[in-house]
């Protein structure tokens, strides 16, 4: 089983867009998927037409009383399921740090999430540098890190290194991606050239800033579903090609 997560401690990137995108290319490639929600807005749970619970998801996290599979939900699409979001997501930080075991949570649910027989789980992570975070990177065979052409937005990716690098005890694989990319955009291609010539990290495909990912709000579907060959389909498409080819979805926890 492979990991996952899709992070950036910046919002608006398009890490549920990604998310959801991958996490449906996956299971229309035959892969027992799971798209697990620890974002308390619950947009991937929206998006997937799965109501977003108030209460109770949230509380495997912080107690072994709660079997997680118990919370799991099917979607529109073969072998895909979701861990919903909920709001209580919010304050579970409190209870990590007043726990043992202060960044074990998220992978004591994974390993629980094993006995589900998935073959994939895709993260969708909250914006945020947190305790939260540490326990994500704790459990994660990878991470999917989107990135706007921005200077603040490649600054975030600088600040992930410097977070894992100072974390103790093994730490998940990094795979850098544009997200967002106007190609009108001078600076945007300066910035993508720059980045790819300092790091070998980063993926070659390009998320377009694009109306059909907006458009996932309406229609509440994946664009590799209602618009496969779009620019924007096709870009989400290279991204799973690439973690294909690179080995990501064959890694074993």
């Amino acid at each position: 089983m492979t990991v996952i997560a899709v992070y950036n401690s910046k919002g608006g990137v398009g890490k549920t867009a990604t998310t959801v995108n991958l996490g449906h290319l996956a299971a229309r490639h035959g892969y027992r998927t799971l798209v697990w929600d620890l974002d308390p807005q619950g947009a991937a749970t929206y998006y997937f037409r799965i109501k977003h619970r108030l209460k109770g998801g949230s509380r495997a996290l912080t107690t072994q009383r709660n079997r997680i599979g118990d919370r799991i939900r099917g979607t529109d699409f073969e072998l895909l399921d979701v861990l919903p979001s909920d709001r209580e997501l919010r304050n579970v930080e409190f209870a990590f740090d007043a726990a043992k075991h202060r960044t074990g949570r998220v992978r004591r649910v994974v390993e629980e999430l094993r006995r589900e027989n998935y073959e994939l789980i895709f993260i969708d992570c909250p914006p945020s540098s947190s305790l939260l975070a540490e326990n994500i990177f704790a459990a994660a065979d990878l991470l999917l890190v989107p990135v706007v052409p921005t200077t603040l937005s490649v600054r975030t990716l600088e600040q992930l290194d410097e977070t894992l690098a100072a974390l103790k005890g093994p730490v998940p694989e990094v795979l850098v991606f544009f997200s967002m990319v106007d190609g009108r955009k001078n600076l945007h291609a300066e910035l993508i050239a720059a980045l790819r010539a300092e790091r070998t990290d980063v993926a070659e495909a390009l998320i377009p800033s694009a109306t059909e990912v907006e458009l996932m709000g309406t229609t509440r579907r994946p664009v590799t579903a209602t618009a496969p060959t779009s620019v924007a389909g096709m870009a989400y498409a290279q991204l799973w090609d690439e973690l294909v080819g690179r080995g990501y979805t064959e890694l074993t926890l």
